[in-house]
């Protein structure tokens, strides 16, 4: 078949390349015209990425070094159709295609993007995303309601650290930076016999971040200080059997400081909050190919985490309100999961049908526990079970034309309780699946269609039962939400031309989402305080275009862009919330607003990402990049808005054979970004200086900054 031998002449320098720790991509060899293809590990079968008929991203370890990121937020822009919101130290909540969760607070969260780090599930937990000698991090953009199931409506980021290497390597690497920033961190790898070696990475992070408390005079309360380590040790068995083996430590203690009545970085917090979270996790995975027939593939991971977020509720000190109030919000969340994922694929002598489809059967079980408690007042506790069944096939229909068909049936239960007396549990039957049409045009040319279905869990509202009584606007028809289900229908090109010197791919896109749910917000007139809740939207739709491109213009220039463009929206959807209270001036409730065919939070109409790399000389390069946001509302409760925003980033490296130095600079504009907001109303206001007058109150992004790093290997 055309399309497998393709597929093996591109992945076998490259498994070599990965294999031997070599950086797939590498901005230091621009003499090299061509562009080399990465793979693609994120399906059930792995593929380069021109070969792999979904729309999804693909950065490398060069893209993340340039870049200069220590977690995934940091590389989020850089895929279109991709954003995050912070609320926290970091922007630890992505949406795909203007699906997402934007915060948590009490009630437990079904996600819509998964997150899997070196095959551990750490979906919901943003901060575990650290880059540390990341091979490469896709994002897969779409349901993947076969791959991954019921955490991955939107989509799904899968992160991949380096494998051992079979020989010796070392490298150590620092970065000193603008508001007291400093990384350290190191690698070493090597054989430690003939069948068995190893890698570990770690590394600190410290910043002063961004932050001036005046009250407490302290530029260090929203800062950064995470410590993380990696072990691995691949076990090479026999000529059959891989074993790898996986070993997470992280420890952050973040500050969480950010917001001020005036919108500005100075606060006046005088118990000012923190992001904390200290995991341990581990995973074993194994390849074994000692029969004819299939190829057998496992992951069984586990991980343990303990999360404290809280923060200063009223922002400010004891005194600057004329009754002396002070109060503090503080939820602390232990989470364990254990997963286990089986997959057999198919050989050249199982195939079905004629000896024209491989296959792909699997079982995935997953279990989880998270307990809260807040304010050591309240305490909930939050189970899940999950079970699959998947499976795939893919079944040529002539040479240059292949069908793709995969189903998944997953049985999930939650158990909620709560020391309110609030109990529940939802069994659930669910399914998704996908049916994709791929056709090479030529060795070089791609097209697909598809039609993927997902699918998002329900649940319950848990402390809104008990807290329902004192609020008239909440009824039982709350309690409890649905399942959300999803039809996506896409449409893509993918390629590589002028001998491998210029790659593309386009997708367009439609999705269909019936049972939307959408975090709602309602003002309590009895304790002054809001409850926010999880209700069904009757449906949304989304439609837009992704495009990516890389361009050897030369033997010393490279050109590269991304560009999204998104129409996500709410269809027949009235919400109970005050969406906008700017012209209550009696102090009543507001009616219901119809949110029909008003943009879903966090979609913003269009992204991009440009730039260009000049090689000065064999040894500097120079890079300058121009990435830009639309404006997006911040809630489904309201209608504030972040603004547009143009952001310049430069980078000057000088390398030798062995080291690199390189001078930086991020936003060397200086312009304003709005990573979060909220809006308080006449209903509920927040400053007393102002006669708690309607105001919106903005979390600000990175301002300029600049700083130097390098790296030395041995």
């Amino acid at each position: 078949m055309n399309i497998d031998n393709r597929l093996k002449s591109r992945i076998k320098p490259i498994a070599q390349a990965v294999s031997a720790g070599i950086v797939l991509i590498s901005s230091a060899t621009l003499a090299e015209t061509a562009l080399e293809e990465v793979v693609v590990t994120g399906q059930l079968r792995a593929a380069g990425q021109f070969d792999t008929p979904t729309s999804v991203s693909v950065l490398d370890a060069s893209a993340i070094e340039t870049r200069g990121a220590t977690n995934l937020e940091q590389l989020l822009n850089l895929a279109p159709n991709v954003n995050f919101s912070s609320g926290a130290s970091r922007g630890r909540f992505v949406q795909i295609r203007g699906i997402g969760e934007r915060s948590q607070f009490i009630d437990p969260v079904n996600s819509s993007v998964g997150l899997i780090v070196d095959g551990i599930d750490f979906t919901g937990l943003g901060l575990a995303a650290s880059t540390l000698d990341m091979q490469q991090v896709e994002i897969l953009r779409g349901p993947q309601g076969t791959v991954y199931g019921a955490n991955a409506l939107a989509g799904l980021v899968t992160m991949t650290s380096h494998a051992p290497t079979t020989e010796n390597y070392a490298k150590v690497s620092a970065e000193a930076a603008r508001y007291g920033s400093h990384t350290l961190s190191a690698v070493t790898s090597g054989p430690l016999s003939e069948q068995l070696s190893y890698r570990f990475a770690l590394q600190n992070q410290q910043s002063d971040g961004y932050v001036h408390n005046r009250y407490l005079n302290r530029k260090d309360t929203n800062n950064i200080d995470e410590t993380v380590a990696r072990g691995k040790l691949r076990y090479q068995a026999s000529d059959d059997l891989q074993l790898d083996f996986t070993l997470l430590y992280l420890d952050a203690d973040n500050g969480y400081d950010a917001f001020s009545f005036d919108n500005s970085r100075n606060t006046l917090s005088d118990q000012p909050g923190w992001d904390r979270q200290q995991t341990l996790a581990g995973a074993v995975s194994s390849t074994w190919s000692g029969s004819p027939l299939f190829t057998v593939k496992s992951v069984l991971s586990a991980a343990s985490s303990d999360t404290e977020y809280g923060y200063d509720e009223d922002w400010t000190y004891e005194g600057f309100h004329p009754w002396e109030y002070s109060s503090t919000d503080n939820y602390q969340r232990e989470r364990n999961n254990l997963s286990a994922d089986v997959r057999l694929a198919s050989t050249d002598q199982s195939r079905l049908f004629g000896d024209s489809t491989d296959w792909v059967a699997g079982v995935y079980l997953r279990t989880e526990e998270e307990g809260l408690e807040r304010n050591a007042s309240f305490t909930s506790q939050f189970d899940t079970d999950n079970a699959a069944l998947y499976g795939q096939l893919n079944t040529a229909l002539g040479a240059r034309v292949e069908l793709i068909t995969g189903l998944r049936l997953e049985q999930r239960r939650a158990d909620y309780s709560d020391n309110l007396q609030v109990a529940n549990r939802n069994d659930e039957s669910l399914w998704g699946g996908n049916i994709t049409l791929q056709f090479s045009a030529t060795d070089n040319t791609m097209l697909y269609g598809t039609l993927s279905r997902g699918y998002k869990a329900g649940g319950v509202n848990g402390r809104i039962i008990s807290a329902s009584a004192s609020n008239p606007a909440i009824g039982e028809d709350t309690y409890l939400f649905d399942t959300e289900s999803m039809l996506n229908y896409e449409l893509g090109i993918k390629g590589d031309w002028l001998e491998n010197r210029l790659q593309a791919q386009l997708a367009a896109f439609y999705q269909d989402r019936n049972d939307v749910q959408a975090k709602q917000s309602i003002f309590n007139p009895d304790d002054f305080s809001f409850d926010d809740y999880l209700t069904n939207a009757a449906g949304g739709y989304s439609s837009g275009i992704e495009a990516e491109l890389q361009f050897q213009a030369s033997e010393a220039l490279q050109l590269f862009a991304t560009f999204g463009w998104l129409n996500a929206e709410f269809d027949d959807f009235v919400t109970a919330a005050h969406v906008d209270a700017r012209d209550d001036s009696n102090g009543e409730a507001l009616p219901p607003v119809n949110l029909d065919g008003r943009d879903l939070a966090h979609a913003p109409n269009y992204q991009f990402f440009a730039g260009a790399e000049y090689a000065l000389s064999s040894n500097l390069t120079a890079r300058v990049e121009l990435e830009g946001k639309d404006d997006f509302y911040f809630s489904n409760s309201h209608n504030e808005k972040s603004t547009a925003y143009e952001l310049v980033n430069a980078k000057l490296t000088y390398r030798e054979d062995r080291w690199h130095v390189s001078l930086w600079g991020r936003n060397l504009t200086d312009e304003v970004v709005y990573t979060r907001g909220f809006y308080f109303s006449n209903q509920f206001g927040n400053n007393p200086a102002n006669g708690y007058a309607p105001e919106a109150y903005y979390q600000l992004g990175e301002p300029r900054t600049a700083g130097i790093s390098g790296s030395y290997t041995f």
